[in-house]
């Protein structure tokens, strides 16, 4: 009874994936809901983030706060000082930090729109796959950007500051720009918290998870200059601050494959002892 129950199952999924198709109208429809709780999701994410953005200011700022005290020890403690040379700029910055925690603070909201959008189309087993890789995409998001505000950031402006002259008939001073400053944090932390996805989708791979090993392990040379001219790309112009992105990326890139590799081991096990197995009488 249970051997019938398991040949049926495929058509039982094509039956319900068939069950739940739906007019192109009807699609259109639920698609035009699901922007609409994303885009109200957002709207409330950045109406929360506004209302505290000050806060939200000054914890941006802690990573040159760490730098500035790190350089120069004499002057730990004292207020760090950005530029500001638009009469509207820093308004504009405070919108675009508004905007940014928004999208953050929406995201899990955003992730469940998307795969509510998608789940039709899905077996039961893939829906059933799908709920863990919706938990652990935020919280490597966010690993990504904690690695961001506690290693990259300070280690880039520590070097920074380090090239100050503050002695001599010549002195020169590391004073950014508010809004470079902050594009510099938000590129940094979207640049790591996607890369710090490639665990994530190379477990959801899932039956290609032979071809993503073979091919990743084959083309780390590739690799190696793809990471490079990306970190080079969402980096400031420095070598410094382009080897800080690189290696965590690439230390991603072997995790991915050894996960990978594992998964396809302990697969390979069980599919060796469900052979060997006899079936039950």
């Amino acid at each position: 009874m249970s051997l019938a129950a398991d040949k049926k199952s495929p058509l039982h999924d094509d039956e319900e994936i068939e069950a739940s198709r739906a007019p192109l109208l009807d699609h259109l429809a639920e698609l035009r809901d699901r922007l609409l709780w994303s885009l109200g999701a957002v709207v409330v994410g950045f109406i929360a983030c506004f209302i505290f953005v000050d806060p939200l200011f000054m914890f941006l700022a802690q990573p040159f706060q760490t730098a500035m005290a790190h350089a120069h020890p004499e002057r730990a403690g004292e207020s760090v000082e950005l530029i500001n040379t638009g009469a509207f700029g820093f308004f504009s910055v405070k919108m675009q930090i508004a905007l940014f925690g928004g999208i953050v603070l929406a995201f899990p909201v955003l992730a469940w729109q998307a795969y509510a959008v998608i789940a039709p189309g899905l077996y039961r087993k893939e829906r059933a796959a799908a709920a863990p890789f919706l938990i652990a995409a935020p919280i490597m998001f966010a690993l990504g950007a904690a690695f961001v505000f506690y290693v990259a950031m300070p280690f880039a402006l520590n070097f920074a500051l380090t090239q100050e002259v503050t002695t001599g008939p010549v002195r020169v001073t590391y004073l950014p720009k508010v809004e470079e400053y902050l594009g510099l944090v938000t590129t940094l932390v979207l640049a790591f918290g996607l890369m710090f996805q490639l665990p994530v989708g190379a477990v959801a791979a899932g039956p290609h998870r032979r071809c993503v090993r073979i091919v990743a392990a084959k083309g780390r040379r590739y690799a190696i200059v793809g990471i490079a001219a990306f970190s080079a790309l969402v980096t400031p112009n420095d070598i410094i601050s382009m080897f800080v992105m690189a290696m965590p990326v690439y230390a991603l890139y072997e995790i991915s494959i050894w996960i990978v590799a594992a998964m396809e081991r302990t697969r390979a096990k069980e599919e060796v002892g469900a052979a060997v197995t006899p079936p039950a009488p």
